[in-house]
């Protein structure tokens, strides 16, 4: 039977690549987001099987509501990719804003924990799923002006960690991919729409790409369900880590 997978955040970036990858190989796909316009973009570009489901993942009700409101062949949900996040600013906590501060916990964590407490219940009683978080090399380790960002997602491992071992018992895979430089809107998002700094960050070097995300997560969940891959750690082959890069002055 072709599995069914839902991506959050599927209009833009690594949902997108994801989205169109994975059609690609015969998923069917739940896309969400919370630009509608967007999804109805998404639709046209692919040829399958799409369910599209408009709704904001820091606001519970809504997603309750719309992951309720599925029609009953796409209720049962063989894997899970929490996609959606946000960077907000590159601040030092003395003089962070609290309104960021808060839609990056309300996206990164509580989005996460939002969407997936609906959906583990029916993988529960199937024994059987596989859920992919979308975590990030800020994960793994630190830098300066990244300190709230940098804590939600090493939430987001945190709390991988522990639903792996939680779910055992139920034959559900949990996954995390962290990424490091990926050229993608999230950076002009980050610097609040300013591109110049934006493409900055990728000056002298030539960065991961969307599908090359994409790519590891088609991989992840393409594995026979006696191997979990656990946590992939991806770099920009110009990349170290999350500060140390080698750039090509020209």
């Amino acid at each position: 039977m072709t599995k069914i997978v839902l991506i959050t955040g599927a209009t833009s970036g690594i949902g997108k690549a994801t989205a169109l990858l994975l059609a690609k190989n015969g998923y069917r796909l739940i896309l969400t987001g919370r630009r509608k316009e967007r999804l109805e973009e998404l639709k046209k570009e692919i040829s399958g099987e799409i369910c599209t489901l408009c709704f904001d993942v820091t606001k519970s009700v809504e997603v309750e509501n719309a992951l309720k409101s599925l029609p009953s062949e796409w209720k049962n949900i063989d894997v899970l990719i929490n996609n959606a996040g946000k960077a907000i600013g590159i601040d030092e906590l003395a003089s962070g804003d609290i309104t960021e501060w808060g839609k990056m916990i309300d996206t990164n964590i509580k989005g996460l924990l939002y969407v997936t407490r609906l959906i583990l219940p029916g993988m529960k009683e199937r024994k059987s799923g596989h859920i992919i978080n979308l975590s990030s090399i800020a994960g793994k380790e630190t830098y300066p002006g990244g300190s709230i960002y940098c804590a939600t997602k090493h939430a987001v491992n945190a709390i991988s960690d522990s639903m792996r071992v939680e779910l055992l018992p139920y034959s559900i895979k949990v996954s995390t991919i962290s990424p490091g430089a990926v050229e993608t809107e999230f950076s002009v998002v980050r610097f609040r729409g300013d591109r110049k700094k934006a493409d900055n960050v990728y000056r002298g070097l030539t960065p991961l790409y969307a599908k090359d995300i994409a790519e590891c997560i088609y991989f992840i969940i393409s594995r026979p369900e006696n191997v979990t891959i656990a946590d992939i750690k991806v770099l920009a082959g110009a990349q170290a880590s999350a500060r140390d890069f080698y750039r090509k002055e020209k």
